[in-house]
């Protein structure tokens, strides 16, 4: 059973060691990916502008008017001192082609106050220009930047095989033997003995050792947190396909209005029906109704033909923020999130996004998920590292194994050789004195 799950390790480690040094290192990055971008960029983000600000719709309103082929689709309706109001945005659809107008650019930065147009830029393209930089790392987190739903699938693959590899990582670092049985406490002992040096590091030890003992001990001491982490990639990456449809099987899960297969049966229009007012003063008067606090953003999903109402800070610790998702053809209300609630599949999906960000638990989890990303880089290389060593010690022992099978048959075989001369000579001088005595 060891060797199996030895072989295994080894080459879903080898297949993923690469695609998880990417994204470990990617991911300490986007723990702070606002603070960066901020910091990177205040040109786009920092208004400081005397005065009172400008309604966000107000705002979007007037972006639309400016640039006819563009529909606002991101508004946030809370209103940050000194920063500026980002709105997304994306093409519509163009009458000839029936395809969204190419606008190169997906967000739009405005002066809240003014409404001046700060800048604009296509978040998530290609490369490490300031104004780039943290969107495409956070894309390469998520898609290595493929084109299409390509780099999601694959990443959501490799998540799925570091999730069985969690499990196989963990049982190579148990004692080899009486792994299970522990019928008494000296044999309990005995055990926790025998697996304790798996948790430390012997920094005084070789190179080889060293790295061998980060490997292993910081698999385990990473190992609750690197599961969530696999287990949630699945979920954000291969949701639809993979996660949400294993998880109904054990429990039930309230419809989403943006699975694809309900997308597929809803007809829907080029153009929404109901304006982002009509939204939002249905958003209030049912947030009033179940007594949630103001609405903290909305948004529009012309692929599904949704709206959807964010009520609270999104961005505070915890499961996140109660959302109201709309009909954009009737603006009757669809369905509801509200985190904590539902069926206990629900409160699973909720958890997905703010375990794998750390934001479940603030600024605490945010470090922690930060520091982990670093310790996965880590174990990606300690790993590659152990495998080439024992690979080379594999060659050497074979190499060796080889010359001495060569040795033993040179030492089998040369007898044989000296044999003959030898019977010749015996036999010449046994002729010989057989003539002499005859003389």
């Amino acid at each position: 059973m060891r060797e199996i799950v030895v072989r295994l390790h080894r080459w879903i480690g080898l297949a993923t060691a690469a695609f998880l040094f990417v994204a470990g290192l990617t991911g300490a990055i986007i723990a702070f990916n606002h603070e960066l971008d901020e910091w990177l960029n205040p040109e786009l983000f920092h208004a400081s502008s005397p005065g009172a600000p400008i309604a966000p719709l107000t705002l979007a309103a007037r972006v639309e008017a400016a640039e006819p082929r563009l529909r606002v689709t991101y508004i946030p309706l809370e209103r940050e001192p000194g920063h500026a109001l980002v709105l997304g945005v994306a093409g519509r659809l163009d009458p000839k082609t029936q395809l969204p107008y190419e606008l190169g650019y997906n967000e739009v930065f405005l002066d809240p106050v003014t409404g001046a147009r700060l800048g604009e830029r296509e978040w998530g393209v290609c490369c490490f220009s300031r104004k780039q930089a943290i969107p495409f790392i956070y894309s390469i987190h998520y898609t290595l930047h493929l084109p299409g739903l390509w780099g999601v699938w694959v990443m959501g693959a490799i998540a799925l095989a570091w999730a069985v590899d969690c499990f196989a990582g963990f049982y190579l670092t148990l004692p080899a033997r009486r792994r299970a049985r522990a019928e008494d406490g000296v044999q309990r002992a005995s055990f926790w003995r025998r697996w304790r040096p798996a948790w430390g590091v012997k920094f005084g030890a070789n190179r080889a050792r060293v790295n061998f003992d980060l490997h292993r001990a910081g698999g385990l001491w990473f190992w609750a947190v690197l599961f969530a982490l696999a287990v949630s990639a699945v979920s954000l990456n291969l949701h639809f396909e993979v996660f949400r449809p294993m998880l109904s099987l054990v429990t039930p899960l309230t419809p989403s209005p943006f699975d694809p297969a309900e997308v597929a049966r809803r007809t829907i229009a080029p153009e929404p029906g109901v304006p982002y007012e009509t939204i939002l003063s249905t958003g209030k008067a049912e947030a009033a109704r179940r007594g949630w606090p103001e609405p903290g953003d909305v948004f529009f999903s012309p692929e599904t033909g949704v709206y959807g109402v964010g009520f609270g800070d999104h961005h505070a610790a915890g499961l996140g923020a109660p959302y109201l998702f709309f009909d954009s053809a009737t603006g009757r209300v669809m369905s509801e999130h509200v985190p904590g609630k539902g069926t206990a599949g629900d409160v699973v999906l909720q958890t997905m996004f703010p375990l794998h960000s750390g934001q479940i638990i603030g600024l605490p989890g945010r470090i922690a998920i930060c520091l982990t990303g670093i310790a996965v880089a880590m174990l990606s290389v300690t790993g590659v590292v152990i495998w080439a060593k024992k690979r080379k010690g594999r060659r050497a022992l074979a190499a060796r194994a080889g010359r001495d099978a060569r040795a033993a048959r040179v030492v089998h075989e040369t007898p044989l050789v000296v044999a003959k001369p030898a019977a010749r000579a015996t036999q010449r001088r046994a002729s010989q004195t057989s003539a002499a005595g005859t003389d």
